[in-house]
């Protein structure tokens, strides 16, 4: 491990979100925590369960930057072992929470702190039957160093499902420097950016509308609600970018096979993957 590399792993996530340098992504959680109901837990499940085609029942499943823990808990629900893991001291009190609220804090889904940048701790983790990452490697400041940690997580024949920020070229470029400006902006200049990108989601969700079916589902995929992911989508920082042909063919070289992927179709979010390693 390079010694940069080593000096980041050490740094915590509040001196980084201090210094403007890193989203406070786990005190954001913590407003959705006040949201969580049964249906967001439900929509995890389904999810969880639509993407990797299998029940979870005795495997044993990793979530890699686990945020609120929510998809932690749609896994434990589903029969996993569950090891949660993020980088962001909130983010774990966060996941601790909703398994003291949810699964009464069961032997079998443990919560720790520690960097998916980490080596050590990453290789200490090894041998997992699905280990799930969805939008959080790209916001690490080194995306293509996780995505070769994470792989040593997973054991042959086991699944990685990640979902990784597509690359748009210029726009990512700008969505990266507003991003950038809002987490060394104050109160003021961050209500001032939310409000600007609430406006303008807000005329495409609009114009999206006009062209569905009459009756089309509104829930929020995956759980999520909408206030979070605006402030998510905003502050989420750092923030890295890839296609979809550059992430499959990093690990089609570490031999995984392509099992699901969802697009989004080649504008701004997430493209969604679950890869298989050979056996």
């Amino acid at each position: 491990m390079s010694g940069a590399i080593e000096e980041r792993v050490h740094v915590s996530a509040q001196q980084e979100i201090e210094a403007g340098e890193r989203f406070g992504f786990g005190d954001n959680w913590a407003r959705f925590l006040r949201e969580v109901d049964e249906e967001n837990i439900t929509a995890a499940v389904a999810s969880l369960k639509s993407a990797l085609g299998r029940d979870l029942a005795g495997l044993r499943f990793l979530d890699a930057g686990c945020g609120s823990g929510l998809f932690s808990l749609a896994a434990h629900r589903l029969g996993a072992h569950v090891v949660s893991f993020d980088f962001d001291e909130s983010s774990v009190r966060c996941a601790e929470q909703l398994r003291s609220r949810f699964a009464e804090a069961d032997r079998t889904w443990e919560v720790l702190q520690g960097s998916v940048l980490d080596e050590d701790f990453v290789v200490g983790l090894r041998g997992f039957d699905v280990v799930y990452s969805w939008g959080v490697l790209h916001h690490t400041g080194d995306m293509w160093r996780a995505f070769d940690l994470v792989d040593k997580a997973v054991r042959p024949g086991g699944q990685l499902f990640l979902a990784i920020y597509n690359d748009q070229g210029l726009p990512s470029l700008g969505w990266a420097e507003v991003k950038r400006r809002y987490n060394a902006a104050g109160p003021g200049g961050r209500q001032v950016m939310l409000a600007a990108a609430n406006s303008y989601f807000g005329l495409r969700r609009v114009a999206k509308r006009l062209f569905e079916p009459a009756g089309a589902a509104t829930a929020r995929p995956r759980g999520m609600v909408v206030g979070t992911d605006l402030v998510d989508w905003v502050g989420g920082y750092p923030f890295e970018v890839a296609k979809p042909e550059q992430v499959f063919a990093f690990y089609r070289d570490r031999g995984y096979d392509l099992q699901h992927l969802k697009t989004c179709r080649g504008g701004h979010g997430c493209n969604e993957y679950v890869l298989g390693k050979e056996a």
